[in-house]
């Protein structure tokens, strides 16, 4: 709710501060003392178009700030983050949200949110969540087909809501597989190209048949074939030198003799030699013996051996220059088969997804009609609550329909609603906002928010001149209806009638004086006496009239029985 609202060099408003508060707060005062001042400054905290001509006459700028009550969290808090301020917090999940709008009077404006300046399309954007504002046709909150749609859908509460739900998942549903099946007959050529693709490659890896690291293999094996003839002639010498089978002295040979020539002797500090010696024959022999299979390998190699080889590795060598490695064509041939099996399935997938649609559809079908009649109904009985609500603001005449036709299918269903008045007998119901005076509209749009009153979001309404035309027993019906609506939002009206001041909770009067050259205007809050003058010169124009007071006084009891 607005807690409070300053307004400084406003029109001819020089200084004035509005306590506001919770229930309903009515302004009053004379004429062009300034009134509208405050809905023009209220506008300005919501994001309306700033006027350079609002300025206070020889002011250099007008200034006006308002504090809000708003719930820590939620989409205001949210909002105010965004553009980088800050709220108070007050306890109780509460805090206080400062807004500021600053106009000069060439014209410029700047705009301020929880101490922050901010576009002065972020007030717009949080308007939204904290007013409704209902002039003299300057305004009509339900002016959109969707705005609409949703007051009907709140008033039809649990059986609108439920509808409503049931078919919001019913149309994401058949969204999601008409878009899969949509993709799926779009990339069909694709998916087919890359089967065929994955196809043949998996048929390759199985003929070549790779095996992990043979690559490395294969490139020692043809390097040593390359090389035999030098291989074998230097491992042949080697293995001479080591162990000969000719007369000719080898390494094997020697350390022999060695190893017996040390342990002839008795010295005990050559048996450790000796030892050494005899480790170093039984390596050389073992030495020889390596050599002479490698010899005998070089031996079993024929003279095609290289060619087939070559072979091989022409053949891995195209895997590897097509997937970039044996282990990723390993990799491939282990997890392609999935894949391709999910690519060959393209047909069935089709005509599963074509009746999974079909299914869907059905059962969307089903939902929207659900929806549709929960909102005839629901729009039957809001059309009559408010078509009565019209009587008693005199216009005995009127009478509110709210249709429900065939629409295009969304999210939301496939219904328009629109709300129609027709203001007297034999008239053609039309919609509201092109239907209603000014007078009528503001009583209009009282009434339906009074019907759907505890199923808003919006928590604060303001009317100006709401009572417009009308006088009497039906101003004080307009005066118990914003009574009524301030039960479950703040409610601030400004009018020129005591029948609707008097049920006010919070009286504020707008004073004007003037010293022969420059008038201002300040903001007072009445109560006792001085609430009981000012609707005595509502009623009269006489605040000292005993019979106004006496009036004003009966009006107070009408609207507060046992204060």
């Amino acid at each position: 709710m607005i807690e409070e609202m300053r307004l400084r060099d406003l029109g001819v408003i020089a200084e004035a501060t509005l306590p506001i508060g919770p229930g309903f707060t009515a302004i009053t005062g004379e004429t062009g003392a300034g009134k509208t001042m405050v809905v023009a400054g209220l506008g300005l905290l919501l994001g309306q178009r700033a006027d350079s001509g609002a300025v206070r006459a020889g002011a250099a700028q007008a200034v006006v700030d308002g504090v809000w009550v708003v719930p820590e969290e939620g989409p205001v808090a949210e909002r105010v983050a965004e553009a980088g301020g800050a709220l108070e917090p007050i306890g109780g999940g509460r805090a206080e949200l400062l807004l500021g709008r600053t106009l000069t009077a060439e014209g410029r404006s700047r705009a301020s949110v929880g101490g922050r300046t901010a576009p002065a399309g972020v007030l717009a954007d949080l308007a939204d969540h904290l007013v409704v504002v209902h002039g003299q046709a300057d305004q009509l909150r339900l002016r959109s087909a969707a705005a609409q749609r949703d007051a009907l859908d709140r008033f039809g509460g649990e059986p609108v809501a439920t509808a409503a739900a049931a078919y919001r998942d019913a149309y994401d549903r058949a969204r999601a597989i008409a878009a899969e099946l949509a993709e799926l007959t779009r990339t069909r050529d694709e998916r087919a190209r890359e089967a065929e693709d994955l196809r043949a490659a998996l048929e390759l890896i199985e003929a070549v048949d790779p095996q992990p690291g043979e690559d490395d293999e294969l490139a020692a094996r043809a390097e040593r074939l390359a090389n035999v003839e030098e291989l074998r002639a230097g491992a042949a010498l080697a293995h001479a030198a080591l162990s000969s089978e000719d007369d000719a002295p080898d390494v094997v040979t020697l350390l022999g003799e060695a190893r017996r020539a040390l342990e002839r002797l008795t010295d005990p500090a050559l048996a450790e030699l000796s030892d050494q010696v005899a480790e170093l024959g039984y390596r050389a022999a073992d030495l020889a013996t390596a050599l002479a299979g490698y010899l005998a390998d070089l031996d079993e190699a024929g003279p095609h051996e290289l060619a087939v080889v070559q072979e091989r590795q022409a053949a891995l060598g195209q895997l590897i220059r097509t997937h970039g490695g044996i282990d990723a064509a390993l990799a491939l041939a282990r997890d392609g088969a999935l894949r391709l099996a999910e690519l060959e399935d393209d047909g069935s997938r089709v005509e599963r997804l074509e009746a999974d649609l079909a299914e869907a559809q059905a059962r969307l079908d089903d939902a929207a009609a659900v929806l549709t009649a929960a909102r005839t109904e629901a729009a039957a009985r809001l059309g009559a609550a408010v078509t009565e609500e019209l009587h008693a603001l005199a216009l005995p005449d009127a009478r509110v329909e709210v249709s429900v036709t065939p629409a295009a299918e969304s999210a939301s269903g496939r219904d328009d609603v629109a709300i129609l008045l027709a203001p007297h007998p034999g008239a053609e119901p039309r919609p509201v906002a092109k239907t209603a005076s000014g007078g009528e509209l503001s009583r209009v749009m009282l009434a339906i928010e009074v019907v759907i009153a505890g199923t808003d979001p919006v928590p604060t309404f303001v009317f100006d001149e709401v009572d417009a035309g009308i006088g009497g027993k039906a101003a004080i019906e307009v005066g118990r209806r914003l009574a009524m609506l301030a039960r479950s939002a703040q409610v601030i009206a400004v009018t020129h009638l005591a029948q609707v001041a008097a049920f006010a909770d919070n009286h504020l009067t707008v004073l004007k004086q003037s010293d022969g050259s420059v008038t201002a205007s300040s903001v007072r809050a009445l109560s006792g006496a001085e609430r009981e003058a000012e609707m005595a010169r509502l009623l009269s124009g006489l605040p000292d009239s005993d019979a106004a007071l006496e009036h004003a006084r009966e009006l107070l009891a009408l609207a507060h029985p046992g204060h």
